[in-house]
């Protein structure tokens, strides 16, 4: 298994890698995106899987008839956030091939089909919406929002997907799809070191926080870096830094996370005073009061401070996931596969199984990283530690498609 796991990983990790960052630049319907969509069907067709694409774009390979539905899918995306790491997505499509080869080494029978997924652009990292793939699948994101989605340099999803050769036309909801799953099953590396302070290689996830993305947009007014008094000056980008601040301070008060970590400025030159500041905010809380007293108390900040300096402000939410609970018993079933001293937590980050969790009982298995980095090209997760990882994800498969 080990050896298998290897060999995988070996020949996805150059696909999509910047040489300067050492990250990973995997955006949706570029050529690394192609690059790694081809690795999957190989990796699908070498273990004799019938591969298919869905209407979304959404990659799976498939043991058995998926119109015998009740089926258990595993699996995750192969995308990226800027120079991000090479654990985040790969290694639960990884994790879920080599599963399958372990399962076949023990000569496993199945009595359900079995799927492996590779869901597109669940990052957001090029339009901005995470988990596109699986929002579309799930009717969470209708055809008409999908259309409106640009990438930085305007172009839009339709371009994007027709460009890579897909059929933009026949996005939309798959409820015959998703009614064909009788569980989904996701691992993934663990974004924190939960584990790492327990000392465990696998946990299991209890639940998604509740979290989203708010765009604030600081407009005031262009003009001359060195001839313009400060008293004259309507600078957006003061009211931005002073959010900035505010939503730590927030985050603070309730226990909870906020990040601006994307900006855009207009007309974004050193000796002009900016135009437009637009920052993205992403919050997240373990509880809908604590996230919604954070947003609530930022934009309160930045309305404040965009009135006393004459800037105007719009705040638009473009993305939300309220909290997530995992099948409790399906949750239930991998503690007890598992041994019931496997810890069990919850996680700030958004994912796949989050979104399909409405329509299908969903859970997740997390693998220790020893450093709570992700994001980052230092993102980490040991050999054991994956392998561990293999040899749980092949137990809860086995567990649930053979059994």
């Amino acid at each position: 298994m080990s050896e298998t796991f290897h060999a995988m990983w070996r020949s996805l990790r150059p696909l999509g890698r910047s040489a300067a960052s050492g990250g990973y630049r995997r955006y949706a319907w570029t050529e690394a995106d192609a690059e790694c969509r081809l690795w999957f069907r190989m990796q699908a067709e070498a273990r004799r899987l019938d591969v298919e694409t869905d209407r979304n774009g959404n990659q799976w390979a498939w043991l058995g008839d998926p119109a015998a539905g009740d089926a258990v899918v595993t699996g995750s995306h192969l995308d990226s956030v800027p120079d991000g790491g090479a654990f985040d997505g790969p290694l639960g499509v990884v994790s879920a091939f080599a599963a399958l080869d372990e399962l076949r080494a023990r000569g496993a029978s199945f009595r359900r089909p079995l799927a492996i997924v590779n869901f597109g652009d669940e990052e957001g990292a090029r339009f901005g919406l995470a988990c596109v793939g699986s929002r579309l699948a799930s009717g969470q994101l209708t055809k008409e929002k999908a259309y409106a989605l640009r990438d930085a340099d305007g172009t839009t999803l339709p371009q994007a997907m027709e460009a890579a050769g897909h059929d933009p036309d026949a996005i939309g909801a798959d409820p015959e799809r998703l009614a064909r799953i009788g569980a989904f099953v996701e691992l993934h590396v663990e974004q924190g070191r939960a584990l790492d302070l327990t000392g465990d290689a696998v946990g299991i996830a209890s639940a998604i926080w509740p979290h989203g993305r708010w765009r604030y947009d600081f407009a005031g007014e262009a003009n001359h870096a060195g001839t313009t008094r400060l008293a004259d000056r309507r600078d957006p980008m003061l009211t931005y830094a002073e959010t900035v601040l505010a939503a730590r301070r927030e985050a603070e008060l309730a226990g909870a996370v906020a990040t601006f970590g994307k900006i855009a400025v207009e007309p974004n030159g050193v000796n002009a005073i900016p135009s437009l500041v637009r920052g993205w905010l992403d919050a997240r809380a373990a509880d809908q009061d604590s996230l919604d007293a954070v947003t609530a108390g930022v934009e309160a900040a930045a309305r404040a401070y965009a009135d006393r300096h004459g800037i105007d402000l719009a705040v638009v939410q473009e993305s939300y996931t309220p909290v997530v609970d995992f099948s409790h018993t399906l949750r239930d079933e991998l503690s007890r596969v598992l041994g019931e001293k496997t810890p069990v937590l919850g996680t700030g980050a958004g994912h796949d199984a989050g979104i399909l969790s409405a329509a299908v009982p969903t859970a997740m298995l997390f693998v220790r990283n020893p450093t709570g980095v992700s994001h980052s090209p230092a993102e980490q997760a040991a050999e054991d530690d994956c392998v561990a990882g293999v040899r749980a994800l092949a137990d809860v498969l086995e567990d649930l498609a053979c059994r």
